[in-house]
């Protein structure tokens, strides 16, 4: 048996460079409500945006980056094999749904109803 055990492929200076992105996009959100009347909101915005754009670099220059575009790749590649259904296809499709729907519901009150005959009659039966 040839069992090859796969890791994440992540070093640990792409690990490191996760949580520093993380540690960067919450020092911005507490300095843009820290700086909250010290500053205009186009400083604390611009820190804050700064603070994202920095942590999106970080993590697009690791690992996990280039994982991640090539899962984006991928996916848009898959989303242009998808055959999408014509508005015919999709307008019958959603009718046959509401008949049927209708036609459970209907069902469902005819046993509700029927039922709730038998528990009357049932309970307001003088047995003595």
């Amino acid at each position: 048996m040839n069992a090859n055990a796969q890791t994440s492929g992540f070093s640990n200076l792409d690990k490191s460079k996760m949580w520093l992105a993380v540690v960067v996009v919450v020092v911005g959100l507490v300095a843009f409500y820290w700086l909250e009347g010290r500053q205009t909101i186009w400083a604390r915005s611009g820190i804050l945006i700064g603070g994202f754009v920095f942590a999106g670099l970080l993590i697009a220059f690791s690992g996990f980056g280039s994982f991640l575009k090539e899962y984006v790749v991928e996916s848009h590649f898959e989303l242009r094999k998808i055959i999408w259904p014509t508005r015919q296809e999709t307008l019958q499709t959603t009718m046959v749904i509401f008949v049927v729907v209708f036609i459970i519901s209907l069902m469902l009150f005819g046993f509700d109803s029927i039922l709730g005959l038998i528990f009357r009659w049932l309970f307001s039966a003088d047995w003595t």
